[in-house]
């Protein structure tokens, strides 16, 4: 979307990291290699052009160490990715693939590379969950780090920027957005990147306003233009009129008074006005993430998404490796609980380095609790390491993707033997953990009254329980607008999970974006909600938000939810009854609701 106001122009992208900056651009100049002419190799000189494709790879290795080594504090935790990317260069599906086209086709090694990329590109492409996808980009970052040492390329040097200016790039890598210096970088803008890319994660964690996904900004900003990045909303604002930067000043003013509150008032309880606690959770991917949510005045870890300790490696990690990294996770987090979701990968989070499965929809097919039930060796190694991390602290294990009750009583069983196998080993361990399923499976919500006879605790994953109800792929530009968090069927199914739960006498819990949105909680609220699960950094806002709400009120506002049918007319509701209350309650009604 352009609007243009005279000289002003508007662009309209993802607001990925919250609060707004104005100032500077600052163009990254990231061409790049456009075009790789192919030349034929003579037989005797493919040694050579081998040898010369494993110095570009020795040099982006060393590259890559010297940047971690480098990397400032606040970064440190996420060099885990670099750690990743020196070990994509000597993966077998990049680097040896790249070997055997030099030596098949008897190829120079740059348009080897790139024809083992572009099919790597085309496959990443066509996973339909957006952090997959984004994973996809890993491979293309270290691939254009090897091509630029081919040709003799110079590198993007973000340290080496000497001035306060706002970056502008068509996409930033690990490695680039690892050499911010807060002192100097005040936001991100780029043509690509989403909420679950690197460029998003190390923006939330540094707290600097971005806009990403903007597909034209490096065509139409120019170096030193002036611009206002919105991180709240998405908008980006080229030549601001005065009026615009009135308006942007006194509102990046307020903002970071309400969020120096916010922070400061963090590790209180988040208790409702009319004294109801609320426990609000943090999630992760990455053992490093729990710092950040201790930080924020988390209660505990409501999603541990252990599939990524998984990724971007040759095979699977062993018992003790898992064991390690759990056992990190639940000492520092101790007696808070620790919500360990079990493995879930294939299907549309295929792990690149495992035979493919031939599937026509990925999505709908052998994946989370059904791969790990169909490979029960790689699913008991992860239990035992599960059962014996609980030792340490407080852990609740929870199945991800159930559909039926078959499947929560295979899992258990599964269960029941990885506990047997590690006490006839004397191996010492804790069984005596709460089980749990997420329910994100229309057919879950049906059937939740059996399933809740099988477990300990539910907790709603938003993010697939409303790309399936609404049959609404939401990476698809073409109907991810269509993703409806107010959706009448999605207040509905939460309701009858939450009733069919708390009638049963268990818990229920969210672990999904929208229990991390301020905009929803009276819904959810009103709706019974337990516990809320969410990015480590949006806990302060929603704890705080939480503190300005009361049940009784929340609750009487969802009976009246209920009596509308169309979403558009609850968004209203919302915004007139509680616009005044909830912090930064400013959301665009075409996207967010």
């Amino acid at each position: 979307m352009i609007e243009q106001e005279s000289q002003e122009i508007v662009l309209k992208g993802l607001g990925v990291a919250p609060g707004i900056c104005i100032g500077k651009a600052y163009l990254v100049d990231k061409e790049g290699v456009n075009v790789v002419k192919r030349y034929t190799i003579a037989e005797a000189d493919l040694g050579q052009e081998e040898n010369r494709f494993k110095s570009a790879v020795s040099k982006a290795r060393h590259e890559l160490s010297t940047i971690i080594q480098e990397t400032s504090p606040e970064l440190r935790q996420h060099t885990a990715i670099l750690e990743t990317h020196i070990q994509l260069l000597q993966d077998k599906m990049l680097y040896g693939r790249t070997l055997d086209t030099i030596q098949r086709f008897h190829c120079n090694a740059e348009w080897a590379l790139k024809t083992v990329v572009d099919e790597l590109r085309a496959m990443f492409q066509n996973l339909t969950e957006p952090y997959f996808r984004q994973r996809g980009a890993d491979i293309v970052h270290v691939s254009d780090r090897i091509m630029r040492n081919l040709v003799g390329g110079e590198s993007v040097n973000i340290r080496s920027i000497d001035k306060r200016v706002i970056l502008v790039a068509k996409d930033l890598s690990p490695a680039e957005t690892s050499q911010i210096q807060l002192e100097r970088i005040k936001g991100f803008v780029t043509d690509g990147g989403g909420i679950a890319s690197h460029t998003g994660i190390i923006a939330r964690t540094l707290e600097i306003p971005a806009v990403l996904g903007l597909n034209n900004a490096t065509q139409i900003i120019r170096n030193d233009d002036f611009i206002v990045v919105d991180g709240s909303t998405g908008f980006l604002i080229i030549h601001p009129t005065e009026q615009t930067l009135m308006e942007y000043e006194e509102r990046s003013i307020r903002y970071e008074r309400e969020k120096a509150l916010i922070a400061r008032e963090s590790r209180m309880p988040a208790k409702t006005v009319d004294g109801v606690s609320i426990q609000v959770m943090g999630n992760i991917e990455l053992p490093e993430e729990v710092v950040a949510v201790r930080t924020n005045g988390g209660n505990g870890i409501g999603l541990y998404r252990t599939e990524f300790q998984y990724m971007g490696r040759q095979g699977f990690p062993g018992e003790n490796e898992l064991y390690d990294k759990y056992r990190d996770v639940v000492e520092v987090m101790t007696p808070r609980p620790v919500t360990i979701r079990t493995l879930d990968i294939n299907g549309d989070k295929a792990l690149p380095n495992q035979p493919t499965i031939d599937e026509a929809n990925p999505v709908l097919g052998l994946r989370a609790i059904r791969y790990c039930l169909k490979k029960p060796d790689i699913f008991k190694t992860q239990l035992r390491a599960i059962l014996r991390a609980a030792l340490y602290g407080n852990v609740r294990i929870m199945f991800p993707m159930i559909s039926c009750c078959e499947e929560v009583r295979a899992a258990k069983a599964l269960l029941k033997e990885a506990a047997d196998s590690l006490a006839a080993e004397g191996v010492e361990f804790e069984y005596n953990v709460d089980v749990g399923i997420m329910i994100e499976v229309p057919s879950a919500v049906a059937v939740a009254d059996i399933l809740a006879d099988e477990v300990d605790f539910f907790s709603i994953g938003t993010n697939d329980l409303i790309q399936y109800a609404l049959a609404i792929d939401r990476g698809n530009p073409h109907v991810s607008h269509l993703y409806r968090p107010l959706h009448p069927a999605i207040i509905r199914m939460i309701k009858t999970v939450v009733d069919v739960g708390h009638q049963k006498g268990i818990k229920v819990y969210m672990c999904g974006e929208m229990a991390g949105d301020p905009i929803y909680l009276p819904v959810l609220l009103g709706l019974g909600l337990d516990e809320l699960s969410m990015n480590p950094q949006s806990i302060p806002m929603v704890k705080n938000a939480i503190r300005k709400l009361s049940l009784k009120e929340s609750r009487a506002f969802m009976r009246r939810v209920f009596k509308e049918r169309k979403e558009v007319q609850v968004a209203a509701m919302l915004k007139n009854a509680y616009a005044g209350v909830l912090f930064d309650l400013d959301y665009d009604e075409d996207t967010a609701v």
